[in-house]
């Protein structure tokens, strides 16, 4: 790995710092949030197989013992606006400030919402509370949209967002290249980087491709040499991909903000590897 000069290292620390994990409903997950930092922000899947009140019982949960909670609204499974009107209403009695808006791993969208774009439309017309709200990013394209395409959705969410979260990647030169082509765009959305989370190697195969968080599955279909790397190592560990994105990281007019960590619901050895990992770059 090479070495980073002090505006990297300054930069790359900050990101780490203010890194955030995300998480889907499970039984047993709420048993290990404690590890998190008190008022950590956490945010919270809404899958098709779970539906959106899932997300929305274990965020309100989450939110009474004080962490920062991010609730996924995934377009496809909201059925109408009054549905949609109903989540709000339900969301503004709790201490969250912070919602994001994906378009949904739904084959089929159970109502009238296709894509991110007409819910967040809808949801400029309810009162809310929300004073950041999120959409998703692609810097690696997107099976059912051209990167043409992705780009003119960026540009028409951004009048209804303030940031953006890109899918998980491993390819720091790539998100470089993404960043700088919408920037040049007009995209001015602060940007969130999705990070993998340190792993084991099996269990984080084996989540991926049993939950489809994100891209993760179609990531391992088309990283090549890099899911094979992946395969053969028994712990994934992204010391590597960290240090190749401290130069973006530090570039001001990328505007990266920080790192949103998919770890697979693996909490407690993604938040070990984080406070290391700032321990090492404190060091330097």
């Amino acid at each position: 790995m090479r070495e980073l000069n002090e505006s990297e290292r300054s930069a790359l620390l900050d990101a780490v710092r203010k890194s955030y994990m995300e998480i889907f409903p499970t039984p047993t997950i709420e048993s290990k949030i404690d590890i998190l930092e008190p008022g950590s922000y956490i945010a919270v899947t809404c899958s098709p197989s779970k539906g959106v009140e899932e997300t929305l019982d274990m965020s309100e949960r989450l939110a009474d013992r004080g962490f920062r909670v991010i609730p996924h609204i995934a377009a496809r499974m909201v059925r109408d606006k009054a549905h949609l009107r109903k989540i709000i209403g339900r969301i503004n009695k709790m201490s969250i400030v912070s919602i994001f808006v994906p378009g949904g791993d739904a084959d089929n969208p159970v109502g009238t919402y296709h894509k991110a774009f007409d819910l967040l439309r809808d949801l400029a017309d309810i009162e809310h509370r929300f004073i950041e709200i999120g959409i998703g990013a692609h810097p690696e394209g997107h099976p059912v949209a051209s990167d043409e395409e992705l780009v003119e959705q960026l540009l028409a969410k951004q009048e209804y967002a303030n940031y953006l979260v890109t899918q998980m990647c491993f390819d720091a030169e790539r998100i470089d290249a993404w960043l700088r082509e919408i920037r040049n765009r007009g995209v001015h959305l602060d940007a969130w980087l999705g990070m993998p989370g340190a792993a084991d190697r099996s269990a984080l195969i084996k989540t991926s491709l049993r939950i489809g968080v994100g891209d993760s599955v179609r990531f391992l279909k088309r990283q090549g040499q890099r899911a094979a790397h992946l395969m053969a190592a028994p712990e994934y560990v992204p010391d590597a991909l960290q240090y190749a994105l401290a130069p973006v990281i530090a570039d001001p007019t990328l505007k990266v903000s920080g790192q949103h960590v998919f770890c697979f619901n693996l909490i407690e050895r993604a938040e070990r590897w984080r406070h290391d990992f700032i321990m090492r770059l404190e060091g330097l």
